[in-house]
């Protein structure tokens, strides 16, 4: 089975290999996809937005994704399954959510069964001690609800995703977060801009950030 890993981490240090190190020694088979490690720290709404607007691309698996401000403290860890089989092993502190969501959740539980961690967790790196093991263990076919107790999904936590004002010739709305290359996600899908500008794929569009304008397409 595929595991698609994405954090925070970066490429500086050497979290990223302590992880895959941990998953190859319990899931020698399981091919590890990197999808980013570039969110920027503790962006627990950008590594959200990037989960969700990669999964149409990867391979149905376990999706590992860890950017966890609250690590050592009461967050929950978590594990889920979407209609779709996917599997999901992260915080609960809205990160899995918006992807998860897609296709909506059918199955949530608590990381809870010491028999699917290492020996020793620390406090601040569930990413190595509890995640990381628990992904390998999934994509080995152990059960979700083997992992611990089960979780009512709408008793997650979720984050408060900034909503647009409409207003007759424009939408007022959030820049996301902008990528390496300058490119800007903002909190516009493409429904709304056909439905309230009337505006088609390819058409000039103008952005105003607070100062000069800036045509994008």
């Amino acid at each position: 089975m595929v595991i698609c890993f994405l954090t925070d981490f970066g490429l500086q240090d050497d979290f990223v290999g302590t992880c895959h190190g941990v998953i190859a020694r319990i899931a020698p088979e399981a091919r590890v996809i990197d999808v980013t490690h570039g969110i920027p720290p503790t962006a627990v709404l950008q590594g959200a937005l990037v989960l969700s607007s990669t999964l149409p691309y990867m391979p149905a698996g376990v999706h590992l994704a860890v950017v966890d401000p609250g690590v050592g403290g009461s967050r929950r860890p978590l594990a889920l399954q979407d209609a779709e089989g996917r599997l999901f092993v992260g915080p609960d502190n809205g990160l899995l959510l918006p992807a998860a969501e897609r296709a909506g959740i059918v199955e949530a539980c608590e990381l809870a069964n010491p028999a699917y961690a290492l020996e020793s967790i620390s406090r601040t790196f569930h990413g190595r001690d509890l995640f990381a093991p628990a992904a390998a263990h999934l994509a080995n076919g152990v059960p979700l609800a083997e992992l611990g107790p089960p979780l009512d999904p709408d008793a997650l936590v979720h984050l408060d995703l900034p909503v647009p004002a409409f207003r007759d010739d424009r939408i007022d709305a959030t820049i996301l977060y902008e990528d390496s290359y300058g490119n800007m996600s903002v909190a516009i899908n493409r429904g709304n801009a056909a439905s309230m500008l009337h505006a088609s794929p390819g058409q000039r569009l103008v952005i105003r950030m607070l100062g000069p304008a800036v045509s994008v397409r």
